[in-house]
């Protein structure tokens, strides 16, 4: 289990300590019937979780257990509030993930919030490509050079790549500043590739930057080493890969989803 998610986690435990009032709460919506229980524990849960809302809590195909998703992570409760559960929920008659499915949804919604103008764009346009990806690359980071290396090859495939920032050393370090000064620069695509070939790019100054949301985005996605390759269904796909076995990965990933063999 991850510290970032044991830290994410211990935000909520206020809220599971409440198990002896939502047992409570149990007892008067028992009558009421299962979806308004269901109801109550996602108002009351929503209520004592920094930034929840309701729609946050939701039960899940297994009586007496709800899901609860707290930026990018994900986890189980029971209606009485006195167990909580870390971990993968499977269907098996499906062999469905049902938790990675959530996971993706919510990629998905946080990957659409990231502005075009923020990102540093390589290959075809968006509605040409077989495949846009969207990547988090720190400029220090040995496989994200090996991976613009290719950039090229990456693009003649049809692979449309976007970059955002996720400086691994984090806020006030020397690879932060490096981030700044490429997303500050007037050619930032030049910036980068320079960048990646390990040269200064210098200082320009901007004011204001997308790296530190784009860092915070990257830590509300799971990411946990860079690049960290994103598809457009949501789908994480962890660090490198050259440039013909990304794109076998890409087109397996895009069949399934289409229910292709």
């Amino acid at each position: 289990m991850s510290i970032k998610f044991l830290v994410r986690m211990s935000l909520a435990m206020g809220a599971f300590a409440v198990a002896s009032s939502l047992c409570a709460a149990d007892a008067v919506t028992a009558a009421k019937g299962p979806a308004a229980k269901g109801e109550d524990i996602r108002v009351q849960l929503a209520k004592k979780l920094p930034g929840a809302k309701p729609e946050d809590v939701r039960p899940t195909p297994v009586a007496g257990m709800y899901e609860i998703t707290l930026g990018g992570s994900t986890a189980y409760i029971s209606a009485d509030g006195k167990f909580l559960i870390s971990g993968d929920m499977y269907e098996i008659a499906s062999k469905t993930n049902l938790t990675e499915n959530r996971r993706m949804e919510t990629r998905v919604k946080s990957l659409a919030t990231v502005k075009e103008n923020d990102v540093i764009s390589f290959g075809p346009n968006a509605s040409t490509a077989k495949h846009n990806i969207v990547v988090f690359i720190d400029v220090d980071c040995g496989y994200c050079r090996k991976l613009h290396s290719e950039i090229a090859e990456l693009n003649k495939l049809g692979v449309r790549v976007r970059y955002a920032a996720y400086p691994r050393s984090g806020p006030g370090t020397e690879s932060w500043t490096k981030m700044e000064a490429v997303w500050c620069a007037k050619d930032r695509r030049d910036a980068l590739t320079r960048s990646q070939l390990g040269e200064d790019v210098g200082l320009p100054k901007c004011g204001a930057n997308p790296v530190a949301s784009q860092f915070r985005l990257g830590e509300v996605m799971g990411v946990n080493g860079t690049p960290a390759i994103f598809t457009e269904a949501g789908d994480y796909l962890g660090g490198y890969l050259p440039p013909q076995q990304l794109l076998a990965q890409l087109d397996e990933l895009k069949a399934a989803a289409k229910g292709n063999p």
